[in-house]
């Protein structure tokens, strides 16, 4: 499963508040990464829900897992609008922090899709309370009862705004559900491309429609604009090639599914993740913002 990796304020005792805030832990920085997009700030959320959490009388709470939820999602919504604010002024396209994920997430389509960066975009377009609803509704299959209680809404209401937001989402998210091999099948032809320098190998595995992201943050050096068209991304590329061809790459899990971790000089440079449709690569998404770099770095450097 995904996970946070930073300690809690009064971690490790045995007392029956920390035992239930760590049983639930994964869950809860699962819910503030889909609503927020950003490990960074989903483990602030964490840190602000155990504050929350630690004061607390323990044994009146009924359901402790549902209490955290609420926690938690009030938490991301304060921060999600906060966030919202931020990306108006970032430089160039915005993506969500590469979150690195367990092989049994992989495993699970439905939880790998829900954390893939396609659908992660795709929530983007929600607002804050509608994100809300539905990461806690479609993905955790939470209440209505409960939800309403997170969103401060009534019941009726938060059912509305599950239907809109379910609604927007079914037009926009991926065509399907992909299995992790279908999507690390045509990474691996991505690879061979780049190695070999073939432009039509190279445009024999990107859609018509393929889109290219990256994200640089104003920091490190990325197109300032999405790229749209197999033609448009394979002259992007190509454009590139001695870059891309020169790095060292690892193949990695990469919110949920098979990414590229290109290395220069030692040091992650680039997280790319893709989307496949029917065998394509429709999607292309190159993380460079170093700030969104530091978690894959940490945790790819611990599991050396």
């Amino acid at each position: 499963m995904v996970g946070t990796s930073r300690s809690m304020p009064g971690e490790g005792g045995g007392d029956s508040a920390t035992a239930a805030f760590v049983a639930h832990r994964n869950l809860l920085f699962t819910v503030a990464y889909q609503m927020l997009g950003s490990a960074a700030d989903a483990e602030d959320v964490l840190q602000e829900t155990w504050l929350r959490w630690a004061g607390v009388e323990v044994a009146g709470v009924q359901d402790q897992r549902a209490y955290l939820v609420r926690i938690t999602t009030r938490q991301a919504l304060d921060r999600l609008r906060v966030l919202g604010r931020r990306k108006e002024s970032y430089v160039g396209p915005w993506l969500p922090e590469p979150l690195l994920t367990a092989p049994d997430v992989a495993e699970d389509v439905e939880l790998a899709d829900s954390v893939s960066m396609a659908m992660l975009l795709v929530l983007e377009t929600l607002t804050p309370t509608e994100r809300a609803v539905f990461v806690l509704r479609e993905v955790f299959d939470v209440g209505y009862e409960e939800i309403a209680r997170a969103v401060d809404k009534s019941p009726a209401a938060a059912r509305q705004i599950a239907y809109r937001a379910r609604a927007h989402v079914a037009e926009l998210r991926p065509r399907g559900i992909v299995s992790a091999a279908e999507t690390r099948d045509a990474l691996d032809a991505f690879q061979r491309a780049i190695d070999t320098g073939d432009l039509q190998n190279l445009l024999d595995i990107l859609a018509p429609d393929v889109v290219f992201l990256g994200d640089g943050g104003g920091i490190a050096q990325a197109t300032l604009s999405p790229i749209v068209g197999a033609g448009n991304v394979a002259r992007v590329l190509t454009a590139g090639l001695g870059r891309l061809a020169a790095a060292a790459k690892q193949l990695a899990q990469v919110n949920g599914y098979p990414a590229l971790i290109l290395r220069r000089d030692g040091e992650i440079d680039t997280v790319v993740a893709v989307r496949v449709d029917d065998g394509l690569i429709t999607g292309l998404y190159a993380v460079r913002n170093p700030e969104k770099l530091s978690r894959v770095r940490r945790e790819t450097a611990l599991s050396r």
